[in-house]
């Protein structure tokens, strides 16, 4: 007489299975536009270089001219009308400069950006730039894609549906995987795919498989995906907060007694001039969201007004040598001009690669000293951890091998969802009732013990409650599920 199932086998295992088919059919789509994109995503820096090559080279080989000739230039191409946001010097020989412009036209996010030789400030192109990544039109659109599907913020419930699900949807095939594996002769039973089986058995072992090996790449972009969501990301964001977990930003308020003795300066000197017109200075508002100017509330000053004369661009080279004496690296860097005469220049690292660089400074510019700073290494290991997971889901920490290692999971997630359908096809009921295909049974909780039904009911409405929009989905799920049920006993009574 065989010995009876484990209790945990009576209702665990088929109650995971339950989890993943439903799950997996009913979210399955979402996940594959979040995972085609995503593995689209991972190519767009090396597609960028090839598309925006014209602007993004510099032909000349010289030394660079001083930045203020080069934001001139841009300045005379766009209108003294326009407000400059940010500037990005060169990194590198051969690359361009791009000054940055507040745009109203332009959505959230996004600025226009004026890309120059340094060396010789020509004009190499002028184009949309998206967030703290600068991103081009093609990457853009691609990760807007990704994001929301170019529907805006109803298009991001799509991505949360999708990024909480993928969790869940991979915590349970995990759990199938160990019932598999627990029964397998052989670890490479469950590892490797079983070529030698035909039909169903064969996709299923394909499916596992792969699933075995991209497990946890599933449930790190899971986690970091959430992070970016409406609902589960606000909760991320209360929590960090709550605990300390974030990264401090440099504060760009000028001390009282600095902004007074700066204010008579000014006056003593404007007494000395024939008139203002010597005084150049543009408005470059403080950079929120993703790091590219808000809309025009963005691009003013403190008194509503265009702050015009709230920094002097010709002083930006002064501006940058002292951030550099500071504590800001010769990389990567975002200079972004004060919005108003009671604020500072802000110098902030943007290298996003390891080891990460990305420091900032806030600088007075009447007396070039540092008001603020902020410096990564000094940040709790949560927050670093958090800029990490970020930089990492978007491959930008590791360059070429983290595009790569996202790229090969977000394919294999596309063929998974296939294979899941394939499964689904391939056991389908026949017109004449035969045929292996049959959802999982229903009643598996209720086959639990105490214990068990408490501990997924509690896991459940934890869940639910950081993740309202997945508990909202569940629960219709649920339903849906259980009317289908008391249909089809009705039927069959």
């Amino acid at each position: 007489m065989a010995a009876p199932a484990p209790t945990r086998d009576r209702w665990l295992g088929p109650l995971l299975l339950r989890l993943h088919f439903y799950a997996a059919i009913l979210v399955a789509p979402f996940i594959l536009i979040s995972a085609a994109s995503g593995a689209l995503y991972a190519l767009t820096p090396q597609l960028e270089q090839v598309v925006y090559s014209d602007e993004l080279t510099a032909p000349s080989d010289g030394s660079p001219l001083p930045l203020a000739e080069q934001v001139a230039a841009a300045q005379e191409h766009v209108g003294e009308a326009a407000v400059v946001t940010a500037i990005r010097p060169a990194a590198e020989a051969g690359q361009t400069t791009r000054v940055m412009y507040a745009d109203d036209s332009l959505g959230e996010g996004e600025s226009r950006a004026i890309m120059l030789d340094p060396a010789t400030a020509e004009i190499r192109g002028d184009l949309t730039v998206y967030g703290t990544s600068g991103s081009l039109p093609l990457r853009t659109w691609v990760d807007q894609l990704h994001r929301n599907l170019h529907l805006g913020e109803v298009g991001r419930l799509y991505s949360e549906l999708s990024a909480s699900w993928l969790g869940v949807v991979a915590a349970a095939g995990l759990g199938l995987w160990v019932r598999r594996a627990r029964r397998a002769r052989r670890a490479r039973d469950v590892l490797l795919p079983d070529l030698r089986a035909r039909g169903y058995r064969r996709t299923l072992s394909l499916h596992s498989s792969v699933g075995a090996w991209v497990l946890l790449g599933a449930l790190f972009l899971s986690a970091t995906g959430i992070t970016w969501s409406r609902y589960g990301g606000g909760n991320i964001g209360t929590i960090r907060e709550a605990f300390g977990f974030t990264t401090a930003a440099v504060s760009t308020e000028l001390p009282q007694s600095s902004t007074a003795d700066t204010d008579m300066d000014d006056m003593d000197d404007m007494e000395d001039m024939d008139g203002m017109e010597d005084m150049e200075g543009m408005e470059g508002g403080e950079h929120a969201g993703h790091g590219a100017p808000q809309g025009a509330a963005a691009h003013h000053g403190a008194d509503g007004t265009d702050g015009a004369a709230a920094a002097d661009l010709g002083e930006i080279d002064r501006v940058l040598d002292a951030g550099r004496a500071a504590n800001i690296d010769t990389g990567r860097v975002e200079i972004r001009p004060p919005g108003d005469e009671s604020s500072a220049w802000v110098i902030e690292e943007i290298q996003r690669s390891y080891p990460t660089k990305v420091d900032a400074v806030a600088i007075d510019g009447g007396t070039l000293e540092v008001v603020d700073r902020t410096d990564f290494a000094e940040a709790d290991l949560a927050a670093k951890l958090t800029r990490w997971g970020i930089d990492l889901h978007m491959g930008t920490m590791f360059g070429l091998v983290n595009q790569i290692i996202l790229f090969v999971i977000a394919s294999a997630l596309v063929v998974m969802i296939i294979w899941g359908y394939l499964m689904w096809w391939q056991r389908r009921p026949t017109r004449g009732g035969r045929g292996p295909a049959k959802p999982p049974r229903r009643g598996a909780l209720g086959r639990a013990p105490w214990w068990g039904t408490a501990l997924v009911l509690l896991v459940a409405v934890g869940i639910g409650l950081m993740l309202p929009l997945m508990g909202v989905s569940l629960a219709a799920f649920v339903l849906v599920d259980a009317i289908a049920g008391r249909v089809r006993r009705r039927r069959l009574g």
